[in-house]
């Protein structure tokens, strides 16, 4: 798809994140695709999808646009999400239809910036779209003008800098969407219907809910909680 009818299929909408790591219960390609389909028939309008083999199994099973990446740990960095040429490629292999990468401030695996991986990303790929997961308005910005297509509050609480910000980070959300030219999308925190409606009436683009509605470990043990108190 190109860019404009991406954009078009998730302006407004909700774009659930189906992801699970090796040492969670619902690891498997299959089970994503399943959570998946799940979602869209729930009306989701996108997907966010972690390694190449979830993102192909989930498009064998529906249509939906995916938001791309892969999640690697690097000795020499803090940076995980798509943080290197080398993921990128792999992303580029099963064609989603758009590829998140940490965009914070913090250097990448051998010491490279975001301004040098990002370069060459972009002379490799330059008619994917991509989206800079961020965790300041400082970062966003700078993205903006690297030429990222599409802006996220996704890495807020989640670095140093930022670890004790409340989520969802509904402050940023605005600022972003009142002062940068491109797409916002609000990640991060949210964790009910009521904060996915706050977030969107900051003005952003489209959002993006993730263990809230994907990781039952998760959901279950806010219940446990609360019958503990």
């Amino acid at each position: 798809m190109k860019k404009e009818e991406v954009l078009k299929k998730i302006k407004g909408g909700l774009i659930v994140s189906c992801q699970a790591l090796p040492e969670e219960p619902l690891y498997s390609s299959y089970i994503m695709s399943r959570m998946a389909l799940a979602a869209k028939e729930g009306g989701a309008c996108g997907i966010r999808a972690n390694t190449p083999e979830d993102i192909r199994c989930i498009k064998e099973t529906i249509d939906l646009p995916i938001i791309g990446l892969t999640k690697s740990i690097y000795n020499d960095s803090e940076v995980y999400i798509t943080p290197t040429l080398k993921e990128v490629k792999e992303l580029m292999e099963v064609q989603p239809d758009i590829i998140a990468l940490d965009a914070t401030n913090r250097l990448r695996p051998g010491r490279m910036t975001l301004k040098e991986l990002f370069l060459k990303i972009k002379e490799e790929y330059p008619e994917m779209i991509f989206m800079a997961d961020c965790a300041t308005f400082t970062e966003a910005l700078e993205a903006s003008v690297l030429g990222f297509d599409i802006v996220g509050t996704t890495l807020c609480g989640y670095t140093r800098e930022t670890r004790n910000e409340k989520l969802p980070a509904l402050s940023l959300m605005k600022e972003m969407v009142e002062k940068l030219p491109i797409p916002v999308i609000a990640e991060g925190g949210i964790s009910s219907p009521e904060e996915l409606k706050e977030a969107l009436n900051t003005g952003v683009f489209a959002a993006v809910v993730g263990a809230a509605i994907t990781r039952p470990a998760v959901i279950t043990k806010k219940f446990i909680n609360a019958i503990r108190k």
